[in-house]
C-alpha cells in the first residue's frame, strides 16, 4: 500500500517511533562522519509554491547524504496552470520516487497524493507542517527522553505548526497546552477529531499564557502572521501583544523549561532576543533536526520494509 505523509494524523504512534529510531541511527552515524547511501539512485522532487530555507535545503542535503538526488520544481513546471492536476500528478509520479510539496493550500497536496503513483510528503501547507512537528518532538525526545506525561506549551496562533504539534503530542502521550486570544484558537471540529481518533488526549486550551507555561517541559511560539497573512499583520500584532514569549513569561515556566521556535522568527514580536538567544533555547537543534528526521521519513517511505 502506498504511504504518504500529509499530516501527523496519517501516522500511528508506532510509525512516529519508527521514524525517530531511523533518524536517530542516521544522525549518530552522520555526526561520526558516516553518510550511508541507503537510497542510491532514488529521486526526490521538490514541488514548491512558497519560498523556503529549512525545508528545501534540509531535504536536498538529506537526500544527497542518502545517496539519492533531488529536482527543485518551481512555477515553471506549470503545476495547477498548464494541465489538469490529475494529469500532472500521474506524470510526475512516474518520473520520481517521492515528492515533497510545499503549497499555499492543503488541498493542493491532498490532490497531488490522490493521483500520484509515488509517496507525497507535505513540506508545509496552511493546515499542516508535519515534518516541522516531527523535528520538534525528536528534539525534545533527545533532550528529556520519553515524552509521555510531559507538557508542551504553545503560545500563539493555532496555525499549521500548532495543529501538527497537537497531533504529535497526542500520539506520543504528551500534554499539549495552547494559549491564544479569542478567535485564534483551535476550532471545535479539529478538537473533536483529535479526541475521536486518539484516546486519552491531554489538550488544554486557554487565553492565559502564564497558565499554559506552568509546569511545561518546553515553551513554543511561532510568528503571529504567517506567509499569506501579511494583510492581517498589524491587527495580529495588536491582538497578540500580550502573548510575547519574553523573560517574564519564561519565568513562569519551570527553570529547566526549553524554548522552541520553528523559525524564521520575528524578533521583538513573538519572542525577545533574550529568550531565543538564551541558554534554554534549542532552536538551532530543532532546525538541524529537520534534516535528520526527514531522512528518517524518506527511509521509512522508500527504504526496505523491516
Amino acid at each position: 500500500m502506498l504511504r504518504h505523509l500529509l499530516t501527523l494524523e496519517d501516522l500511528s504512534t508506532e510509525d512516529i517511533r519508527r521514524i525517530f529510531a531511523i533518524a536517530a541511527d542516521i544522525k549518530s552515524k552522520y555526526l561520526g562522519g558516516l553518510r550511508e547511501p541507503i537510497l542510491p539512485g532514488r529521486t526526490l522532487a521538490l514541488l514548491f509554491e512558497k519560498p523556503s530555507l529549512r525545508t528545501r535545503v534540509s531535504f536536498e542535503a538529506g537526500m544527497a547524504h542518502l545517496g539519492g538526488n533531488t529536482l527543485y520544481l518551481g512555477s515553471d513546471v506549470g503545476w495547477g496552470t498548464r494541465e489538469a492536476p490529475a494529469d500532472f500528478s500521474r506524470v510526475l509520479g512516474g518520473y520520481v520516487d517521492a515528492v515533497v510539496c510545499r503549497a499555499k493550500s492543503h488541498e493542493t497536496v491532498a490532490t497531488l497524493a490522490r493521483y500520484s503513483g509515488c509517496p507525497v510528503i507535505n513540506g508545509l501547507t496552511d493546515r499542516s507542517h508535519p515534518c516541522q512537528a516531527l523535528a520538534d518532538l525528536l528534539t525534545l525526545d533527545e533532550l528529556v527522553g520519553d515524552l509521555a506525561g510531559r507538557k508542551l506549551a504553545f503560545i500563539g496562533d493555532a496555525n499549521n505548526v500548532a495543529r501538527s504539534l497537537a497531533w504529535g503530542c497526542a500520539r506520543l502521550g504528551m500534554r499539549f497546552a495552547i494559549a491564544a486570544p479569542r478567535g485564534y484558537q483551535f476550532d471545535a471540529e479539529f478538537v473533536q477529531r483529535l479526541k475521536n481518533k486518539v484516546g486519552g488526549v491531554k489538550l488544554s486550551i486557554t487565553h492565559d499564557a502564564e497558565e499554559a507555561v506552568a509546569d511545561a517541559t518546553a515553551v513554543y511560539t511561532d510568528v503571529w502572521a504567517s506567509m499569506g497573512q501579511e494583510a492581517e499583520a498589524e491587527k495580529r500584532r495588536r491582538d497578540f501583544a500580550a502573548y510575547q514569549v519574553n523573560t517574564r513569561l519564561m519565568g513562569k515556566a519551570p527553570g529547566d523549561a526549553y524554548f522552541l521556535h520553528c523559525l524564521p522568527a520575528h524578533r521583538g514580536e513573538e519572542v525577545t532576543d533574550e529568550v531565543i538567544d538564551g541558554p534554554r533555547s534549542v532552536v538551532l537543534q530543532q532546525a538541524k533536526n529537520r534534516m535528520h528526521v526527514q531522512k528518517g521519513v524518506l527511509v521509512w517511505l522508500l527504504g526496505p520494509r523491516v
